[in-house]
């Protein structure tokens, strides 16, 4: 077959007619279409579930298709699992790492080769594409070693060493900093005008689509719904398109990616929000924080250092934003607040008062409320009811005399869902039957049931469409204005700009900066992401 890795070409790099996927009885794509054109990034947008990862898995070899048909370079073709996609010169870079973490760069980017090979070839190999590319990655460098950024990166040389024509990026700057997703951007434009490669580009984030592609497929429910060039596109065009109605950019921007709206509402912004939230001054100074937390060390599982000397405070009526990249300490910060993780050192107090971490049901009696990063693994049992869920943590509540009173749970669960609003079909339903965003709705009106003095919403949004992340944001704003300390540890940037009074950011471990609201600098902020100490130059 002829080499078609020519610029401008009319037979496309990729050339997806119908492809059809179900998982039982949801489907994940619906004779979808799609075509990938050499010298070309093309987008591929939609809120999470709309089957943008589904279709791409189809083209890599990791889902078999119920239906449709493939062409590589105008050969028509069956993918069975990526072997094939590699043999056809389509490489992908996944949304999460699968990197061995005692190993070094070049070896993990090494893994999978078969028969011999020679160790010295291999480095310099690894060495000469991170310096062509401007990537920057030490092949001697252990994995466990290295920032979130840097893993990215080692996936990347890993999938150009095997110089596919054809690649696949998966939501690539969801654990990236705002400069750390610039420098991939910068790699892509690379590969495609250089050496006219074709890209496919997914994400959920308009800022993203609209700077970084040539052209846009736009997904919503497992049908592609509009097609076009990215030059004729504007924010508001997709944003209707991706959630099928229209959206008010404002009050939306965060759950649809788009920092630079963000950053000019954060510009609006002329001190905090909440009445309650504190200043600089004296009167800040007396006044005894809902959460303190002070020089806190903790390890993790594995028995590393995860929190090193934290320390943060956060007020009644203020939100406290956790900005980060994944890993840094963010999942521990989480258990440590949850009782699921003692500390070596340092202190807790709520209201003032201590409270012994890791002492099972302490943070919860002393006011701590915890929506957990994943529902599904500590926030919730999914064959249980509602009702059940709604009443979990503490089952003494619908209780006569020691026994448990469904009557009581039914009444009391019925408000609940009245009062968050829980499309459900009753306090009965399985808690599985619901929507990802119901289901944090329950979680959510459970912890706040308690009437707490802290909430700590981890990742609140995470998987949710752009009508449930709304919600959510809405609802987290009101329990700041009544009251309650809110600690918000979240991935979004966006998210934390447009939710928090004050903005902390947490690298390996320890706060490294803060700055309220107001003061915001979105550079500043994003060398701080990367590891800047406040006051510093970035190295």
């Amino acid at each position: 077959m002829a080499d078609q890795r020519t610029a401008g070409t009319e037979v496309p790099a990729v050339r997806l007619s119908s492809i059809s996927k179900s998982f039982g009885a949801i489907v994940a794509c619906d004779r979808v279409d799609l075509t990938l054109h050499r010298g070309r990034i093309h987008g591929i947008l939609g809120e999470n579930g709309a089957g943008k990862s589904t279709l791409m898995k189809v083209l890599i070899g990791l889902v078999l298709p119920d239906g449709g048909t493939i062409e590589v370079d105008g050969e028509r073709c069956q993918i069975r699992d990526p072997h094939d996609a590699a043999t056809r010169g389509i490489g992908m870079v996944h949304q999460h790492f699968s990197l061995v973490e005692p190993l070094t760069v070049w070896e993990n980017v090494m893994l999978g080769d078969t028969g011999r090979f020679d160790a010295a070839a291999a480095r310099r190999r690894v060495g000469e594409i991170s310096e062509h590319y401007g990537l920057g990655v030490d092949p001697d460098a252990k994995v466990e070693d290295l920032s979130a950024g840097i893993r990215q990166r080692v996936e990347i040389i890993k999938c150009l060493r095997r110089d596919p024509s054809i690649l696949i990026f998966d939501e690539p700057t969801s654990v990236l900093t705002p400069g750390e997703s610039e420098r991939l951007f910068d790699v892509l434009r690379l590969a495609v005008r250089e050496e006219n490669r074709a890209v496919a580009l997914v994400s959920h984030k308009l800022d993203e689509i609209l700077h970084a592609t040539d052209e846009v497929t736009i997904m919503r429910a497992g049908a592609v719904v509009k097609r076009l060039e990215t030059a004729e596109a504007d924010a508001p065009m997709l944003a209707r398109a991706m959630v099928g109605r229209e959206v008010s950019l404002r009050s939306e921007a965060s759950a649809l990616g788009l920092i630079e709206t963000v950053a000019a509402s954060v510009d609006d912004v002329e001190g905090p929000r909440h009445q309650a939230a504190p200043g600089a001054g004296a009167d800040s100074e007396s006044r005894v924080p809902a959460l303190r937390l002070s020089d806190i060390k903790a390890r993790g599982p594995d028995g590393r250092i995860a929190l090193d000397g934290l320390s943060v405070d956060v007020y009644d009526s203020e939100i406290v934003g956790v900005a980060g990249v994944e890993g840094n300490g963010q999942a521990a910060l989480t258990d440590l607040l949850s009782s699921l993780l003692n500390a070596e050192a340092g202190t807790v107090e709520v209201d003032g008062m201590r409270v012994q971490p890791g002492r099972p049901g302490a943070m919860s009696g002393a006011g701590v409320a915890v929506v957990p990063e994943d529902r599904h693994t500590s926030g919730c049992v999914l064959d249980m009811t509602v009702a059940e869920n709604l009443f979990l943590v503490d089952i003494e509540r619908i209780a006569k005399r020691g026994i448990y009173d469904p009557a009581v749970m039914r009444r009391d669960a019925a408000r609940l869902i009245e009062d968050f609003e829980i499309q459900t079909a009753g306090p009965d339903a399985p808690f599985w039957s619901l929507s990802g965003g119901n289901q944090q709705r329950v979680v959510l009106a459970r912890e706040l049931s308690y009437s707490p003095k802290v909430l700590v919403a981890a990742q609140p949004t995470r998987g949710l469409d752009v009508g449930a992340i709304e919600w959510m944001t809405d609802r987290l704003r009101q329990v700041a204005e009544s009251g309650v300390g809110v600690l918000l540890i979240s991935s979004e940037l966006e998210e934390i700009l447009q939710l928090s009074d004050r903005v902390v950011v947490l690298f390996r471990g320890r706060i490294i900066g803060e700055m309220d609201r107001a003061d915001v600098d979105l550079e500043e902020l994003g060398l701080l992401l990367g590891g800047a100490e406040a006051g510093t130059e970035a190295a």
